[in-house]
């Protein structure tokens, strides 16, 4: 197969054309500021308000609790220093899970520093929440519970409802991390009783650098960019107009075809599944089989290290991931693998690979083909593999 084969979904997406045609005229003639009062700022105006109008019917929010940013990361930043700052008087407890991203856990380790106290809780083997722990956790300082929808990693789903109603019934906020779920499973933010939920542009071919933050009413939160009036004062900032239509059309795009999107991902993902794990000997899925985002698969291959199967994946033309993007450069093992009970040495042997709807069956047999000859030449090279069919 000649064409680049691209599985990594989770890290990033192109930009689907109809997004980009919407875009292209902000950067040129309707190029205004939305906080200007000529013709061209307004209609630049008016654009972010319809981007908004979208985004907040996708999650059934009202349209004054969409909050724009720059991205993921920085949702999710706000929403947790932000509270921890304006809530300290209540008190300095925070609650999440062992295997958030790092724009979480990074922000805990900030907010550990500046005197708050952070309870991590585990989950279980298919990386779902233990949702007794995180009961057993609540203090009575407790002002903030976050998880996220689904992982970037493994692709477990969470059970927001549930936590939701955990929250509404101690008096705590609840905030999600929705940058991989959004979009691509049903989120009602009142059904599920979110107060807080970060996403982002690039994950559902829309651009880079641009995200929301809902934040829902009567939640207290001073400014978190300061200098301007900018996201009702709160987020100081020029507009970033291009982006904003561009993730506004995403969204538009990806909701009116979420239910033929879910099918058709889920479908590939179940196809790769059971063909990795039928043709490839000593390997394993990670994450619950089910309760998974449509388009993520995420495998552990024992003997093998994950680093060398991804430069022999790239030479065959494949583009995947041992996991998270933002941390592509680290060689310590993946902290969610090593969360849900893998030990060190498969954990490094993992690969993950997320699709799209444009994917094809023949795409996925042209990679578990490649994947099995790349796993043998690599087990063949390892001391413990030949130890361990000596012992067979």
């Amino acid at each position: 197969m000649d064409k680049l084969i691209y599985l990594d979904h989770a890290a990033t997406t192109k930009v689907d054309p109809k997004v980009l045609q919407e875009m292209l005229p902000y950067f040129t003639e309707n190029f205004g500021n939305p906080s200007a009062f000529y013709s061209i700022a307004r209609d630049a105006k008016n654009v972010v308000e319809e981007s908004r109008e979208i985004i907040a019917k996708a999650l059934g929010a009202d349209v004054a609790e969409i909050y724009f940013t720059a991205g993921g990361t920085e949702s999710d930043n706000w929403a947790l220093i932000s509270t921890a700052e304006a809530y300290a008087s209540k008190g300095k407890h925070i609650i999440t899970s062992t295997i958030e991203h790092h724009a979480i856990l990074h922000t805990c380790k900030y907010l550990e520093k500046k005197g708050f106290e952070v309870t991590y809780v585990n989950v279980d083997e298919d990386g779902i929440l233990k949702l007794d722990e995180l009961k057993a956790a609540i203090r009575p300082d407790t002002i903030l519970i976050s998880v996220m929808a689904a992982n970037n990693e493994i692709g477990s789903l969470q059970p927001l409802k549930e936590i939701g109603e955990i929250a509404r019934e101690h008096n705590i906020l609840f905030h999600t991390d929705a940058v991989q779920a959004f979009t691509q499973v049903p989120i009602d933010v009142k059904e599920m009783n979110i107060d807080m939920l970060s996403a982002s542009g690039h994950k559902i071919n829309g651009p880079k650098g641009i995200g929301i933050l809902y934040m829902k009413k009567g939640i207290r939160s001073g400014a978190f960019i300061h200098g301007g009036a900018q996201e009702r004062r709160k987020r100081a900032g020029t507009n970033n107009v291009p982006g904003i239509v561009g993730m506004g059309k995403a969204v538009e795009i990806a909701m009116a075809q979420q239910k033929e999107r879910i099918e058709a991902k889920t479908g590939l993902r179940d196809y790769l599944i059971e063909k990795m794990l039928k043709e490839i000997p000593y390997t394993k899925l990670n994450g619950h089989r089910e309760l998974r985002l449509p388009n993520n698969t995420n495998f552990s291959f024992r003997f093998i290290e994950g680093e060398a199967l991804l430069i022999l994946l790239e030479q065959a033309g494949i583009c995947g991931s041992s996991g998270s993007a933002c941390t592509s450069g680290s060689l310590d093992p993946s902290h969610v693998l090593l969360a849900i009970g893998l030990p060190h040495e498969i954990a490094h042997g993992s690969l993950r690979l997320t699709l799209s709807e444009e994917n094809t069956r023949e795409e996925l047999d042209y990679v578990v083909e490649k994947l099995k000859a790349i796993v043998q030449r690599l087990r063949e090279m390892s001391p413990l593999y030949e130890d361990f069919i000596k012992q067979q």
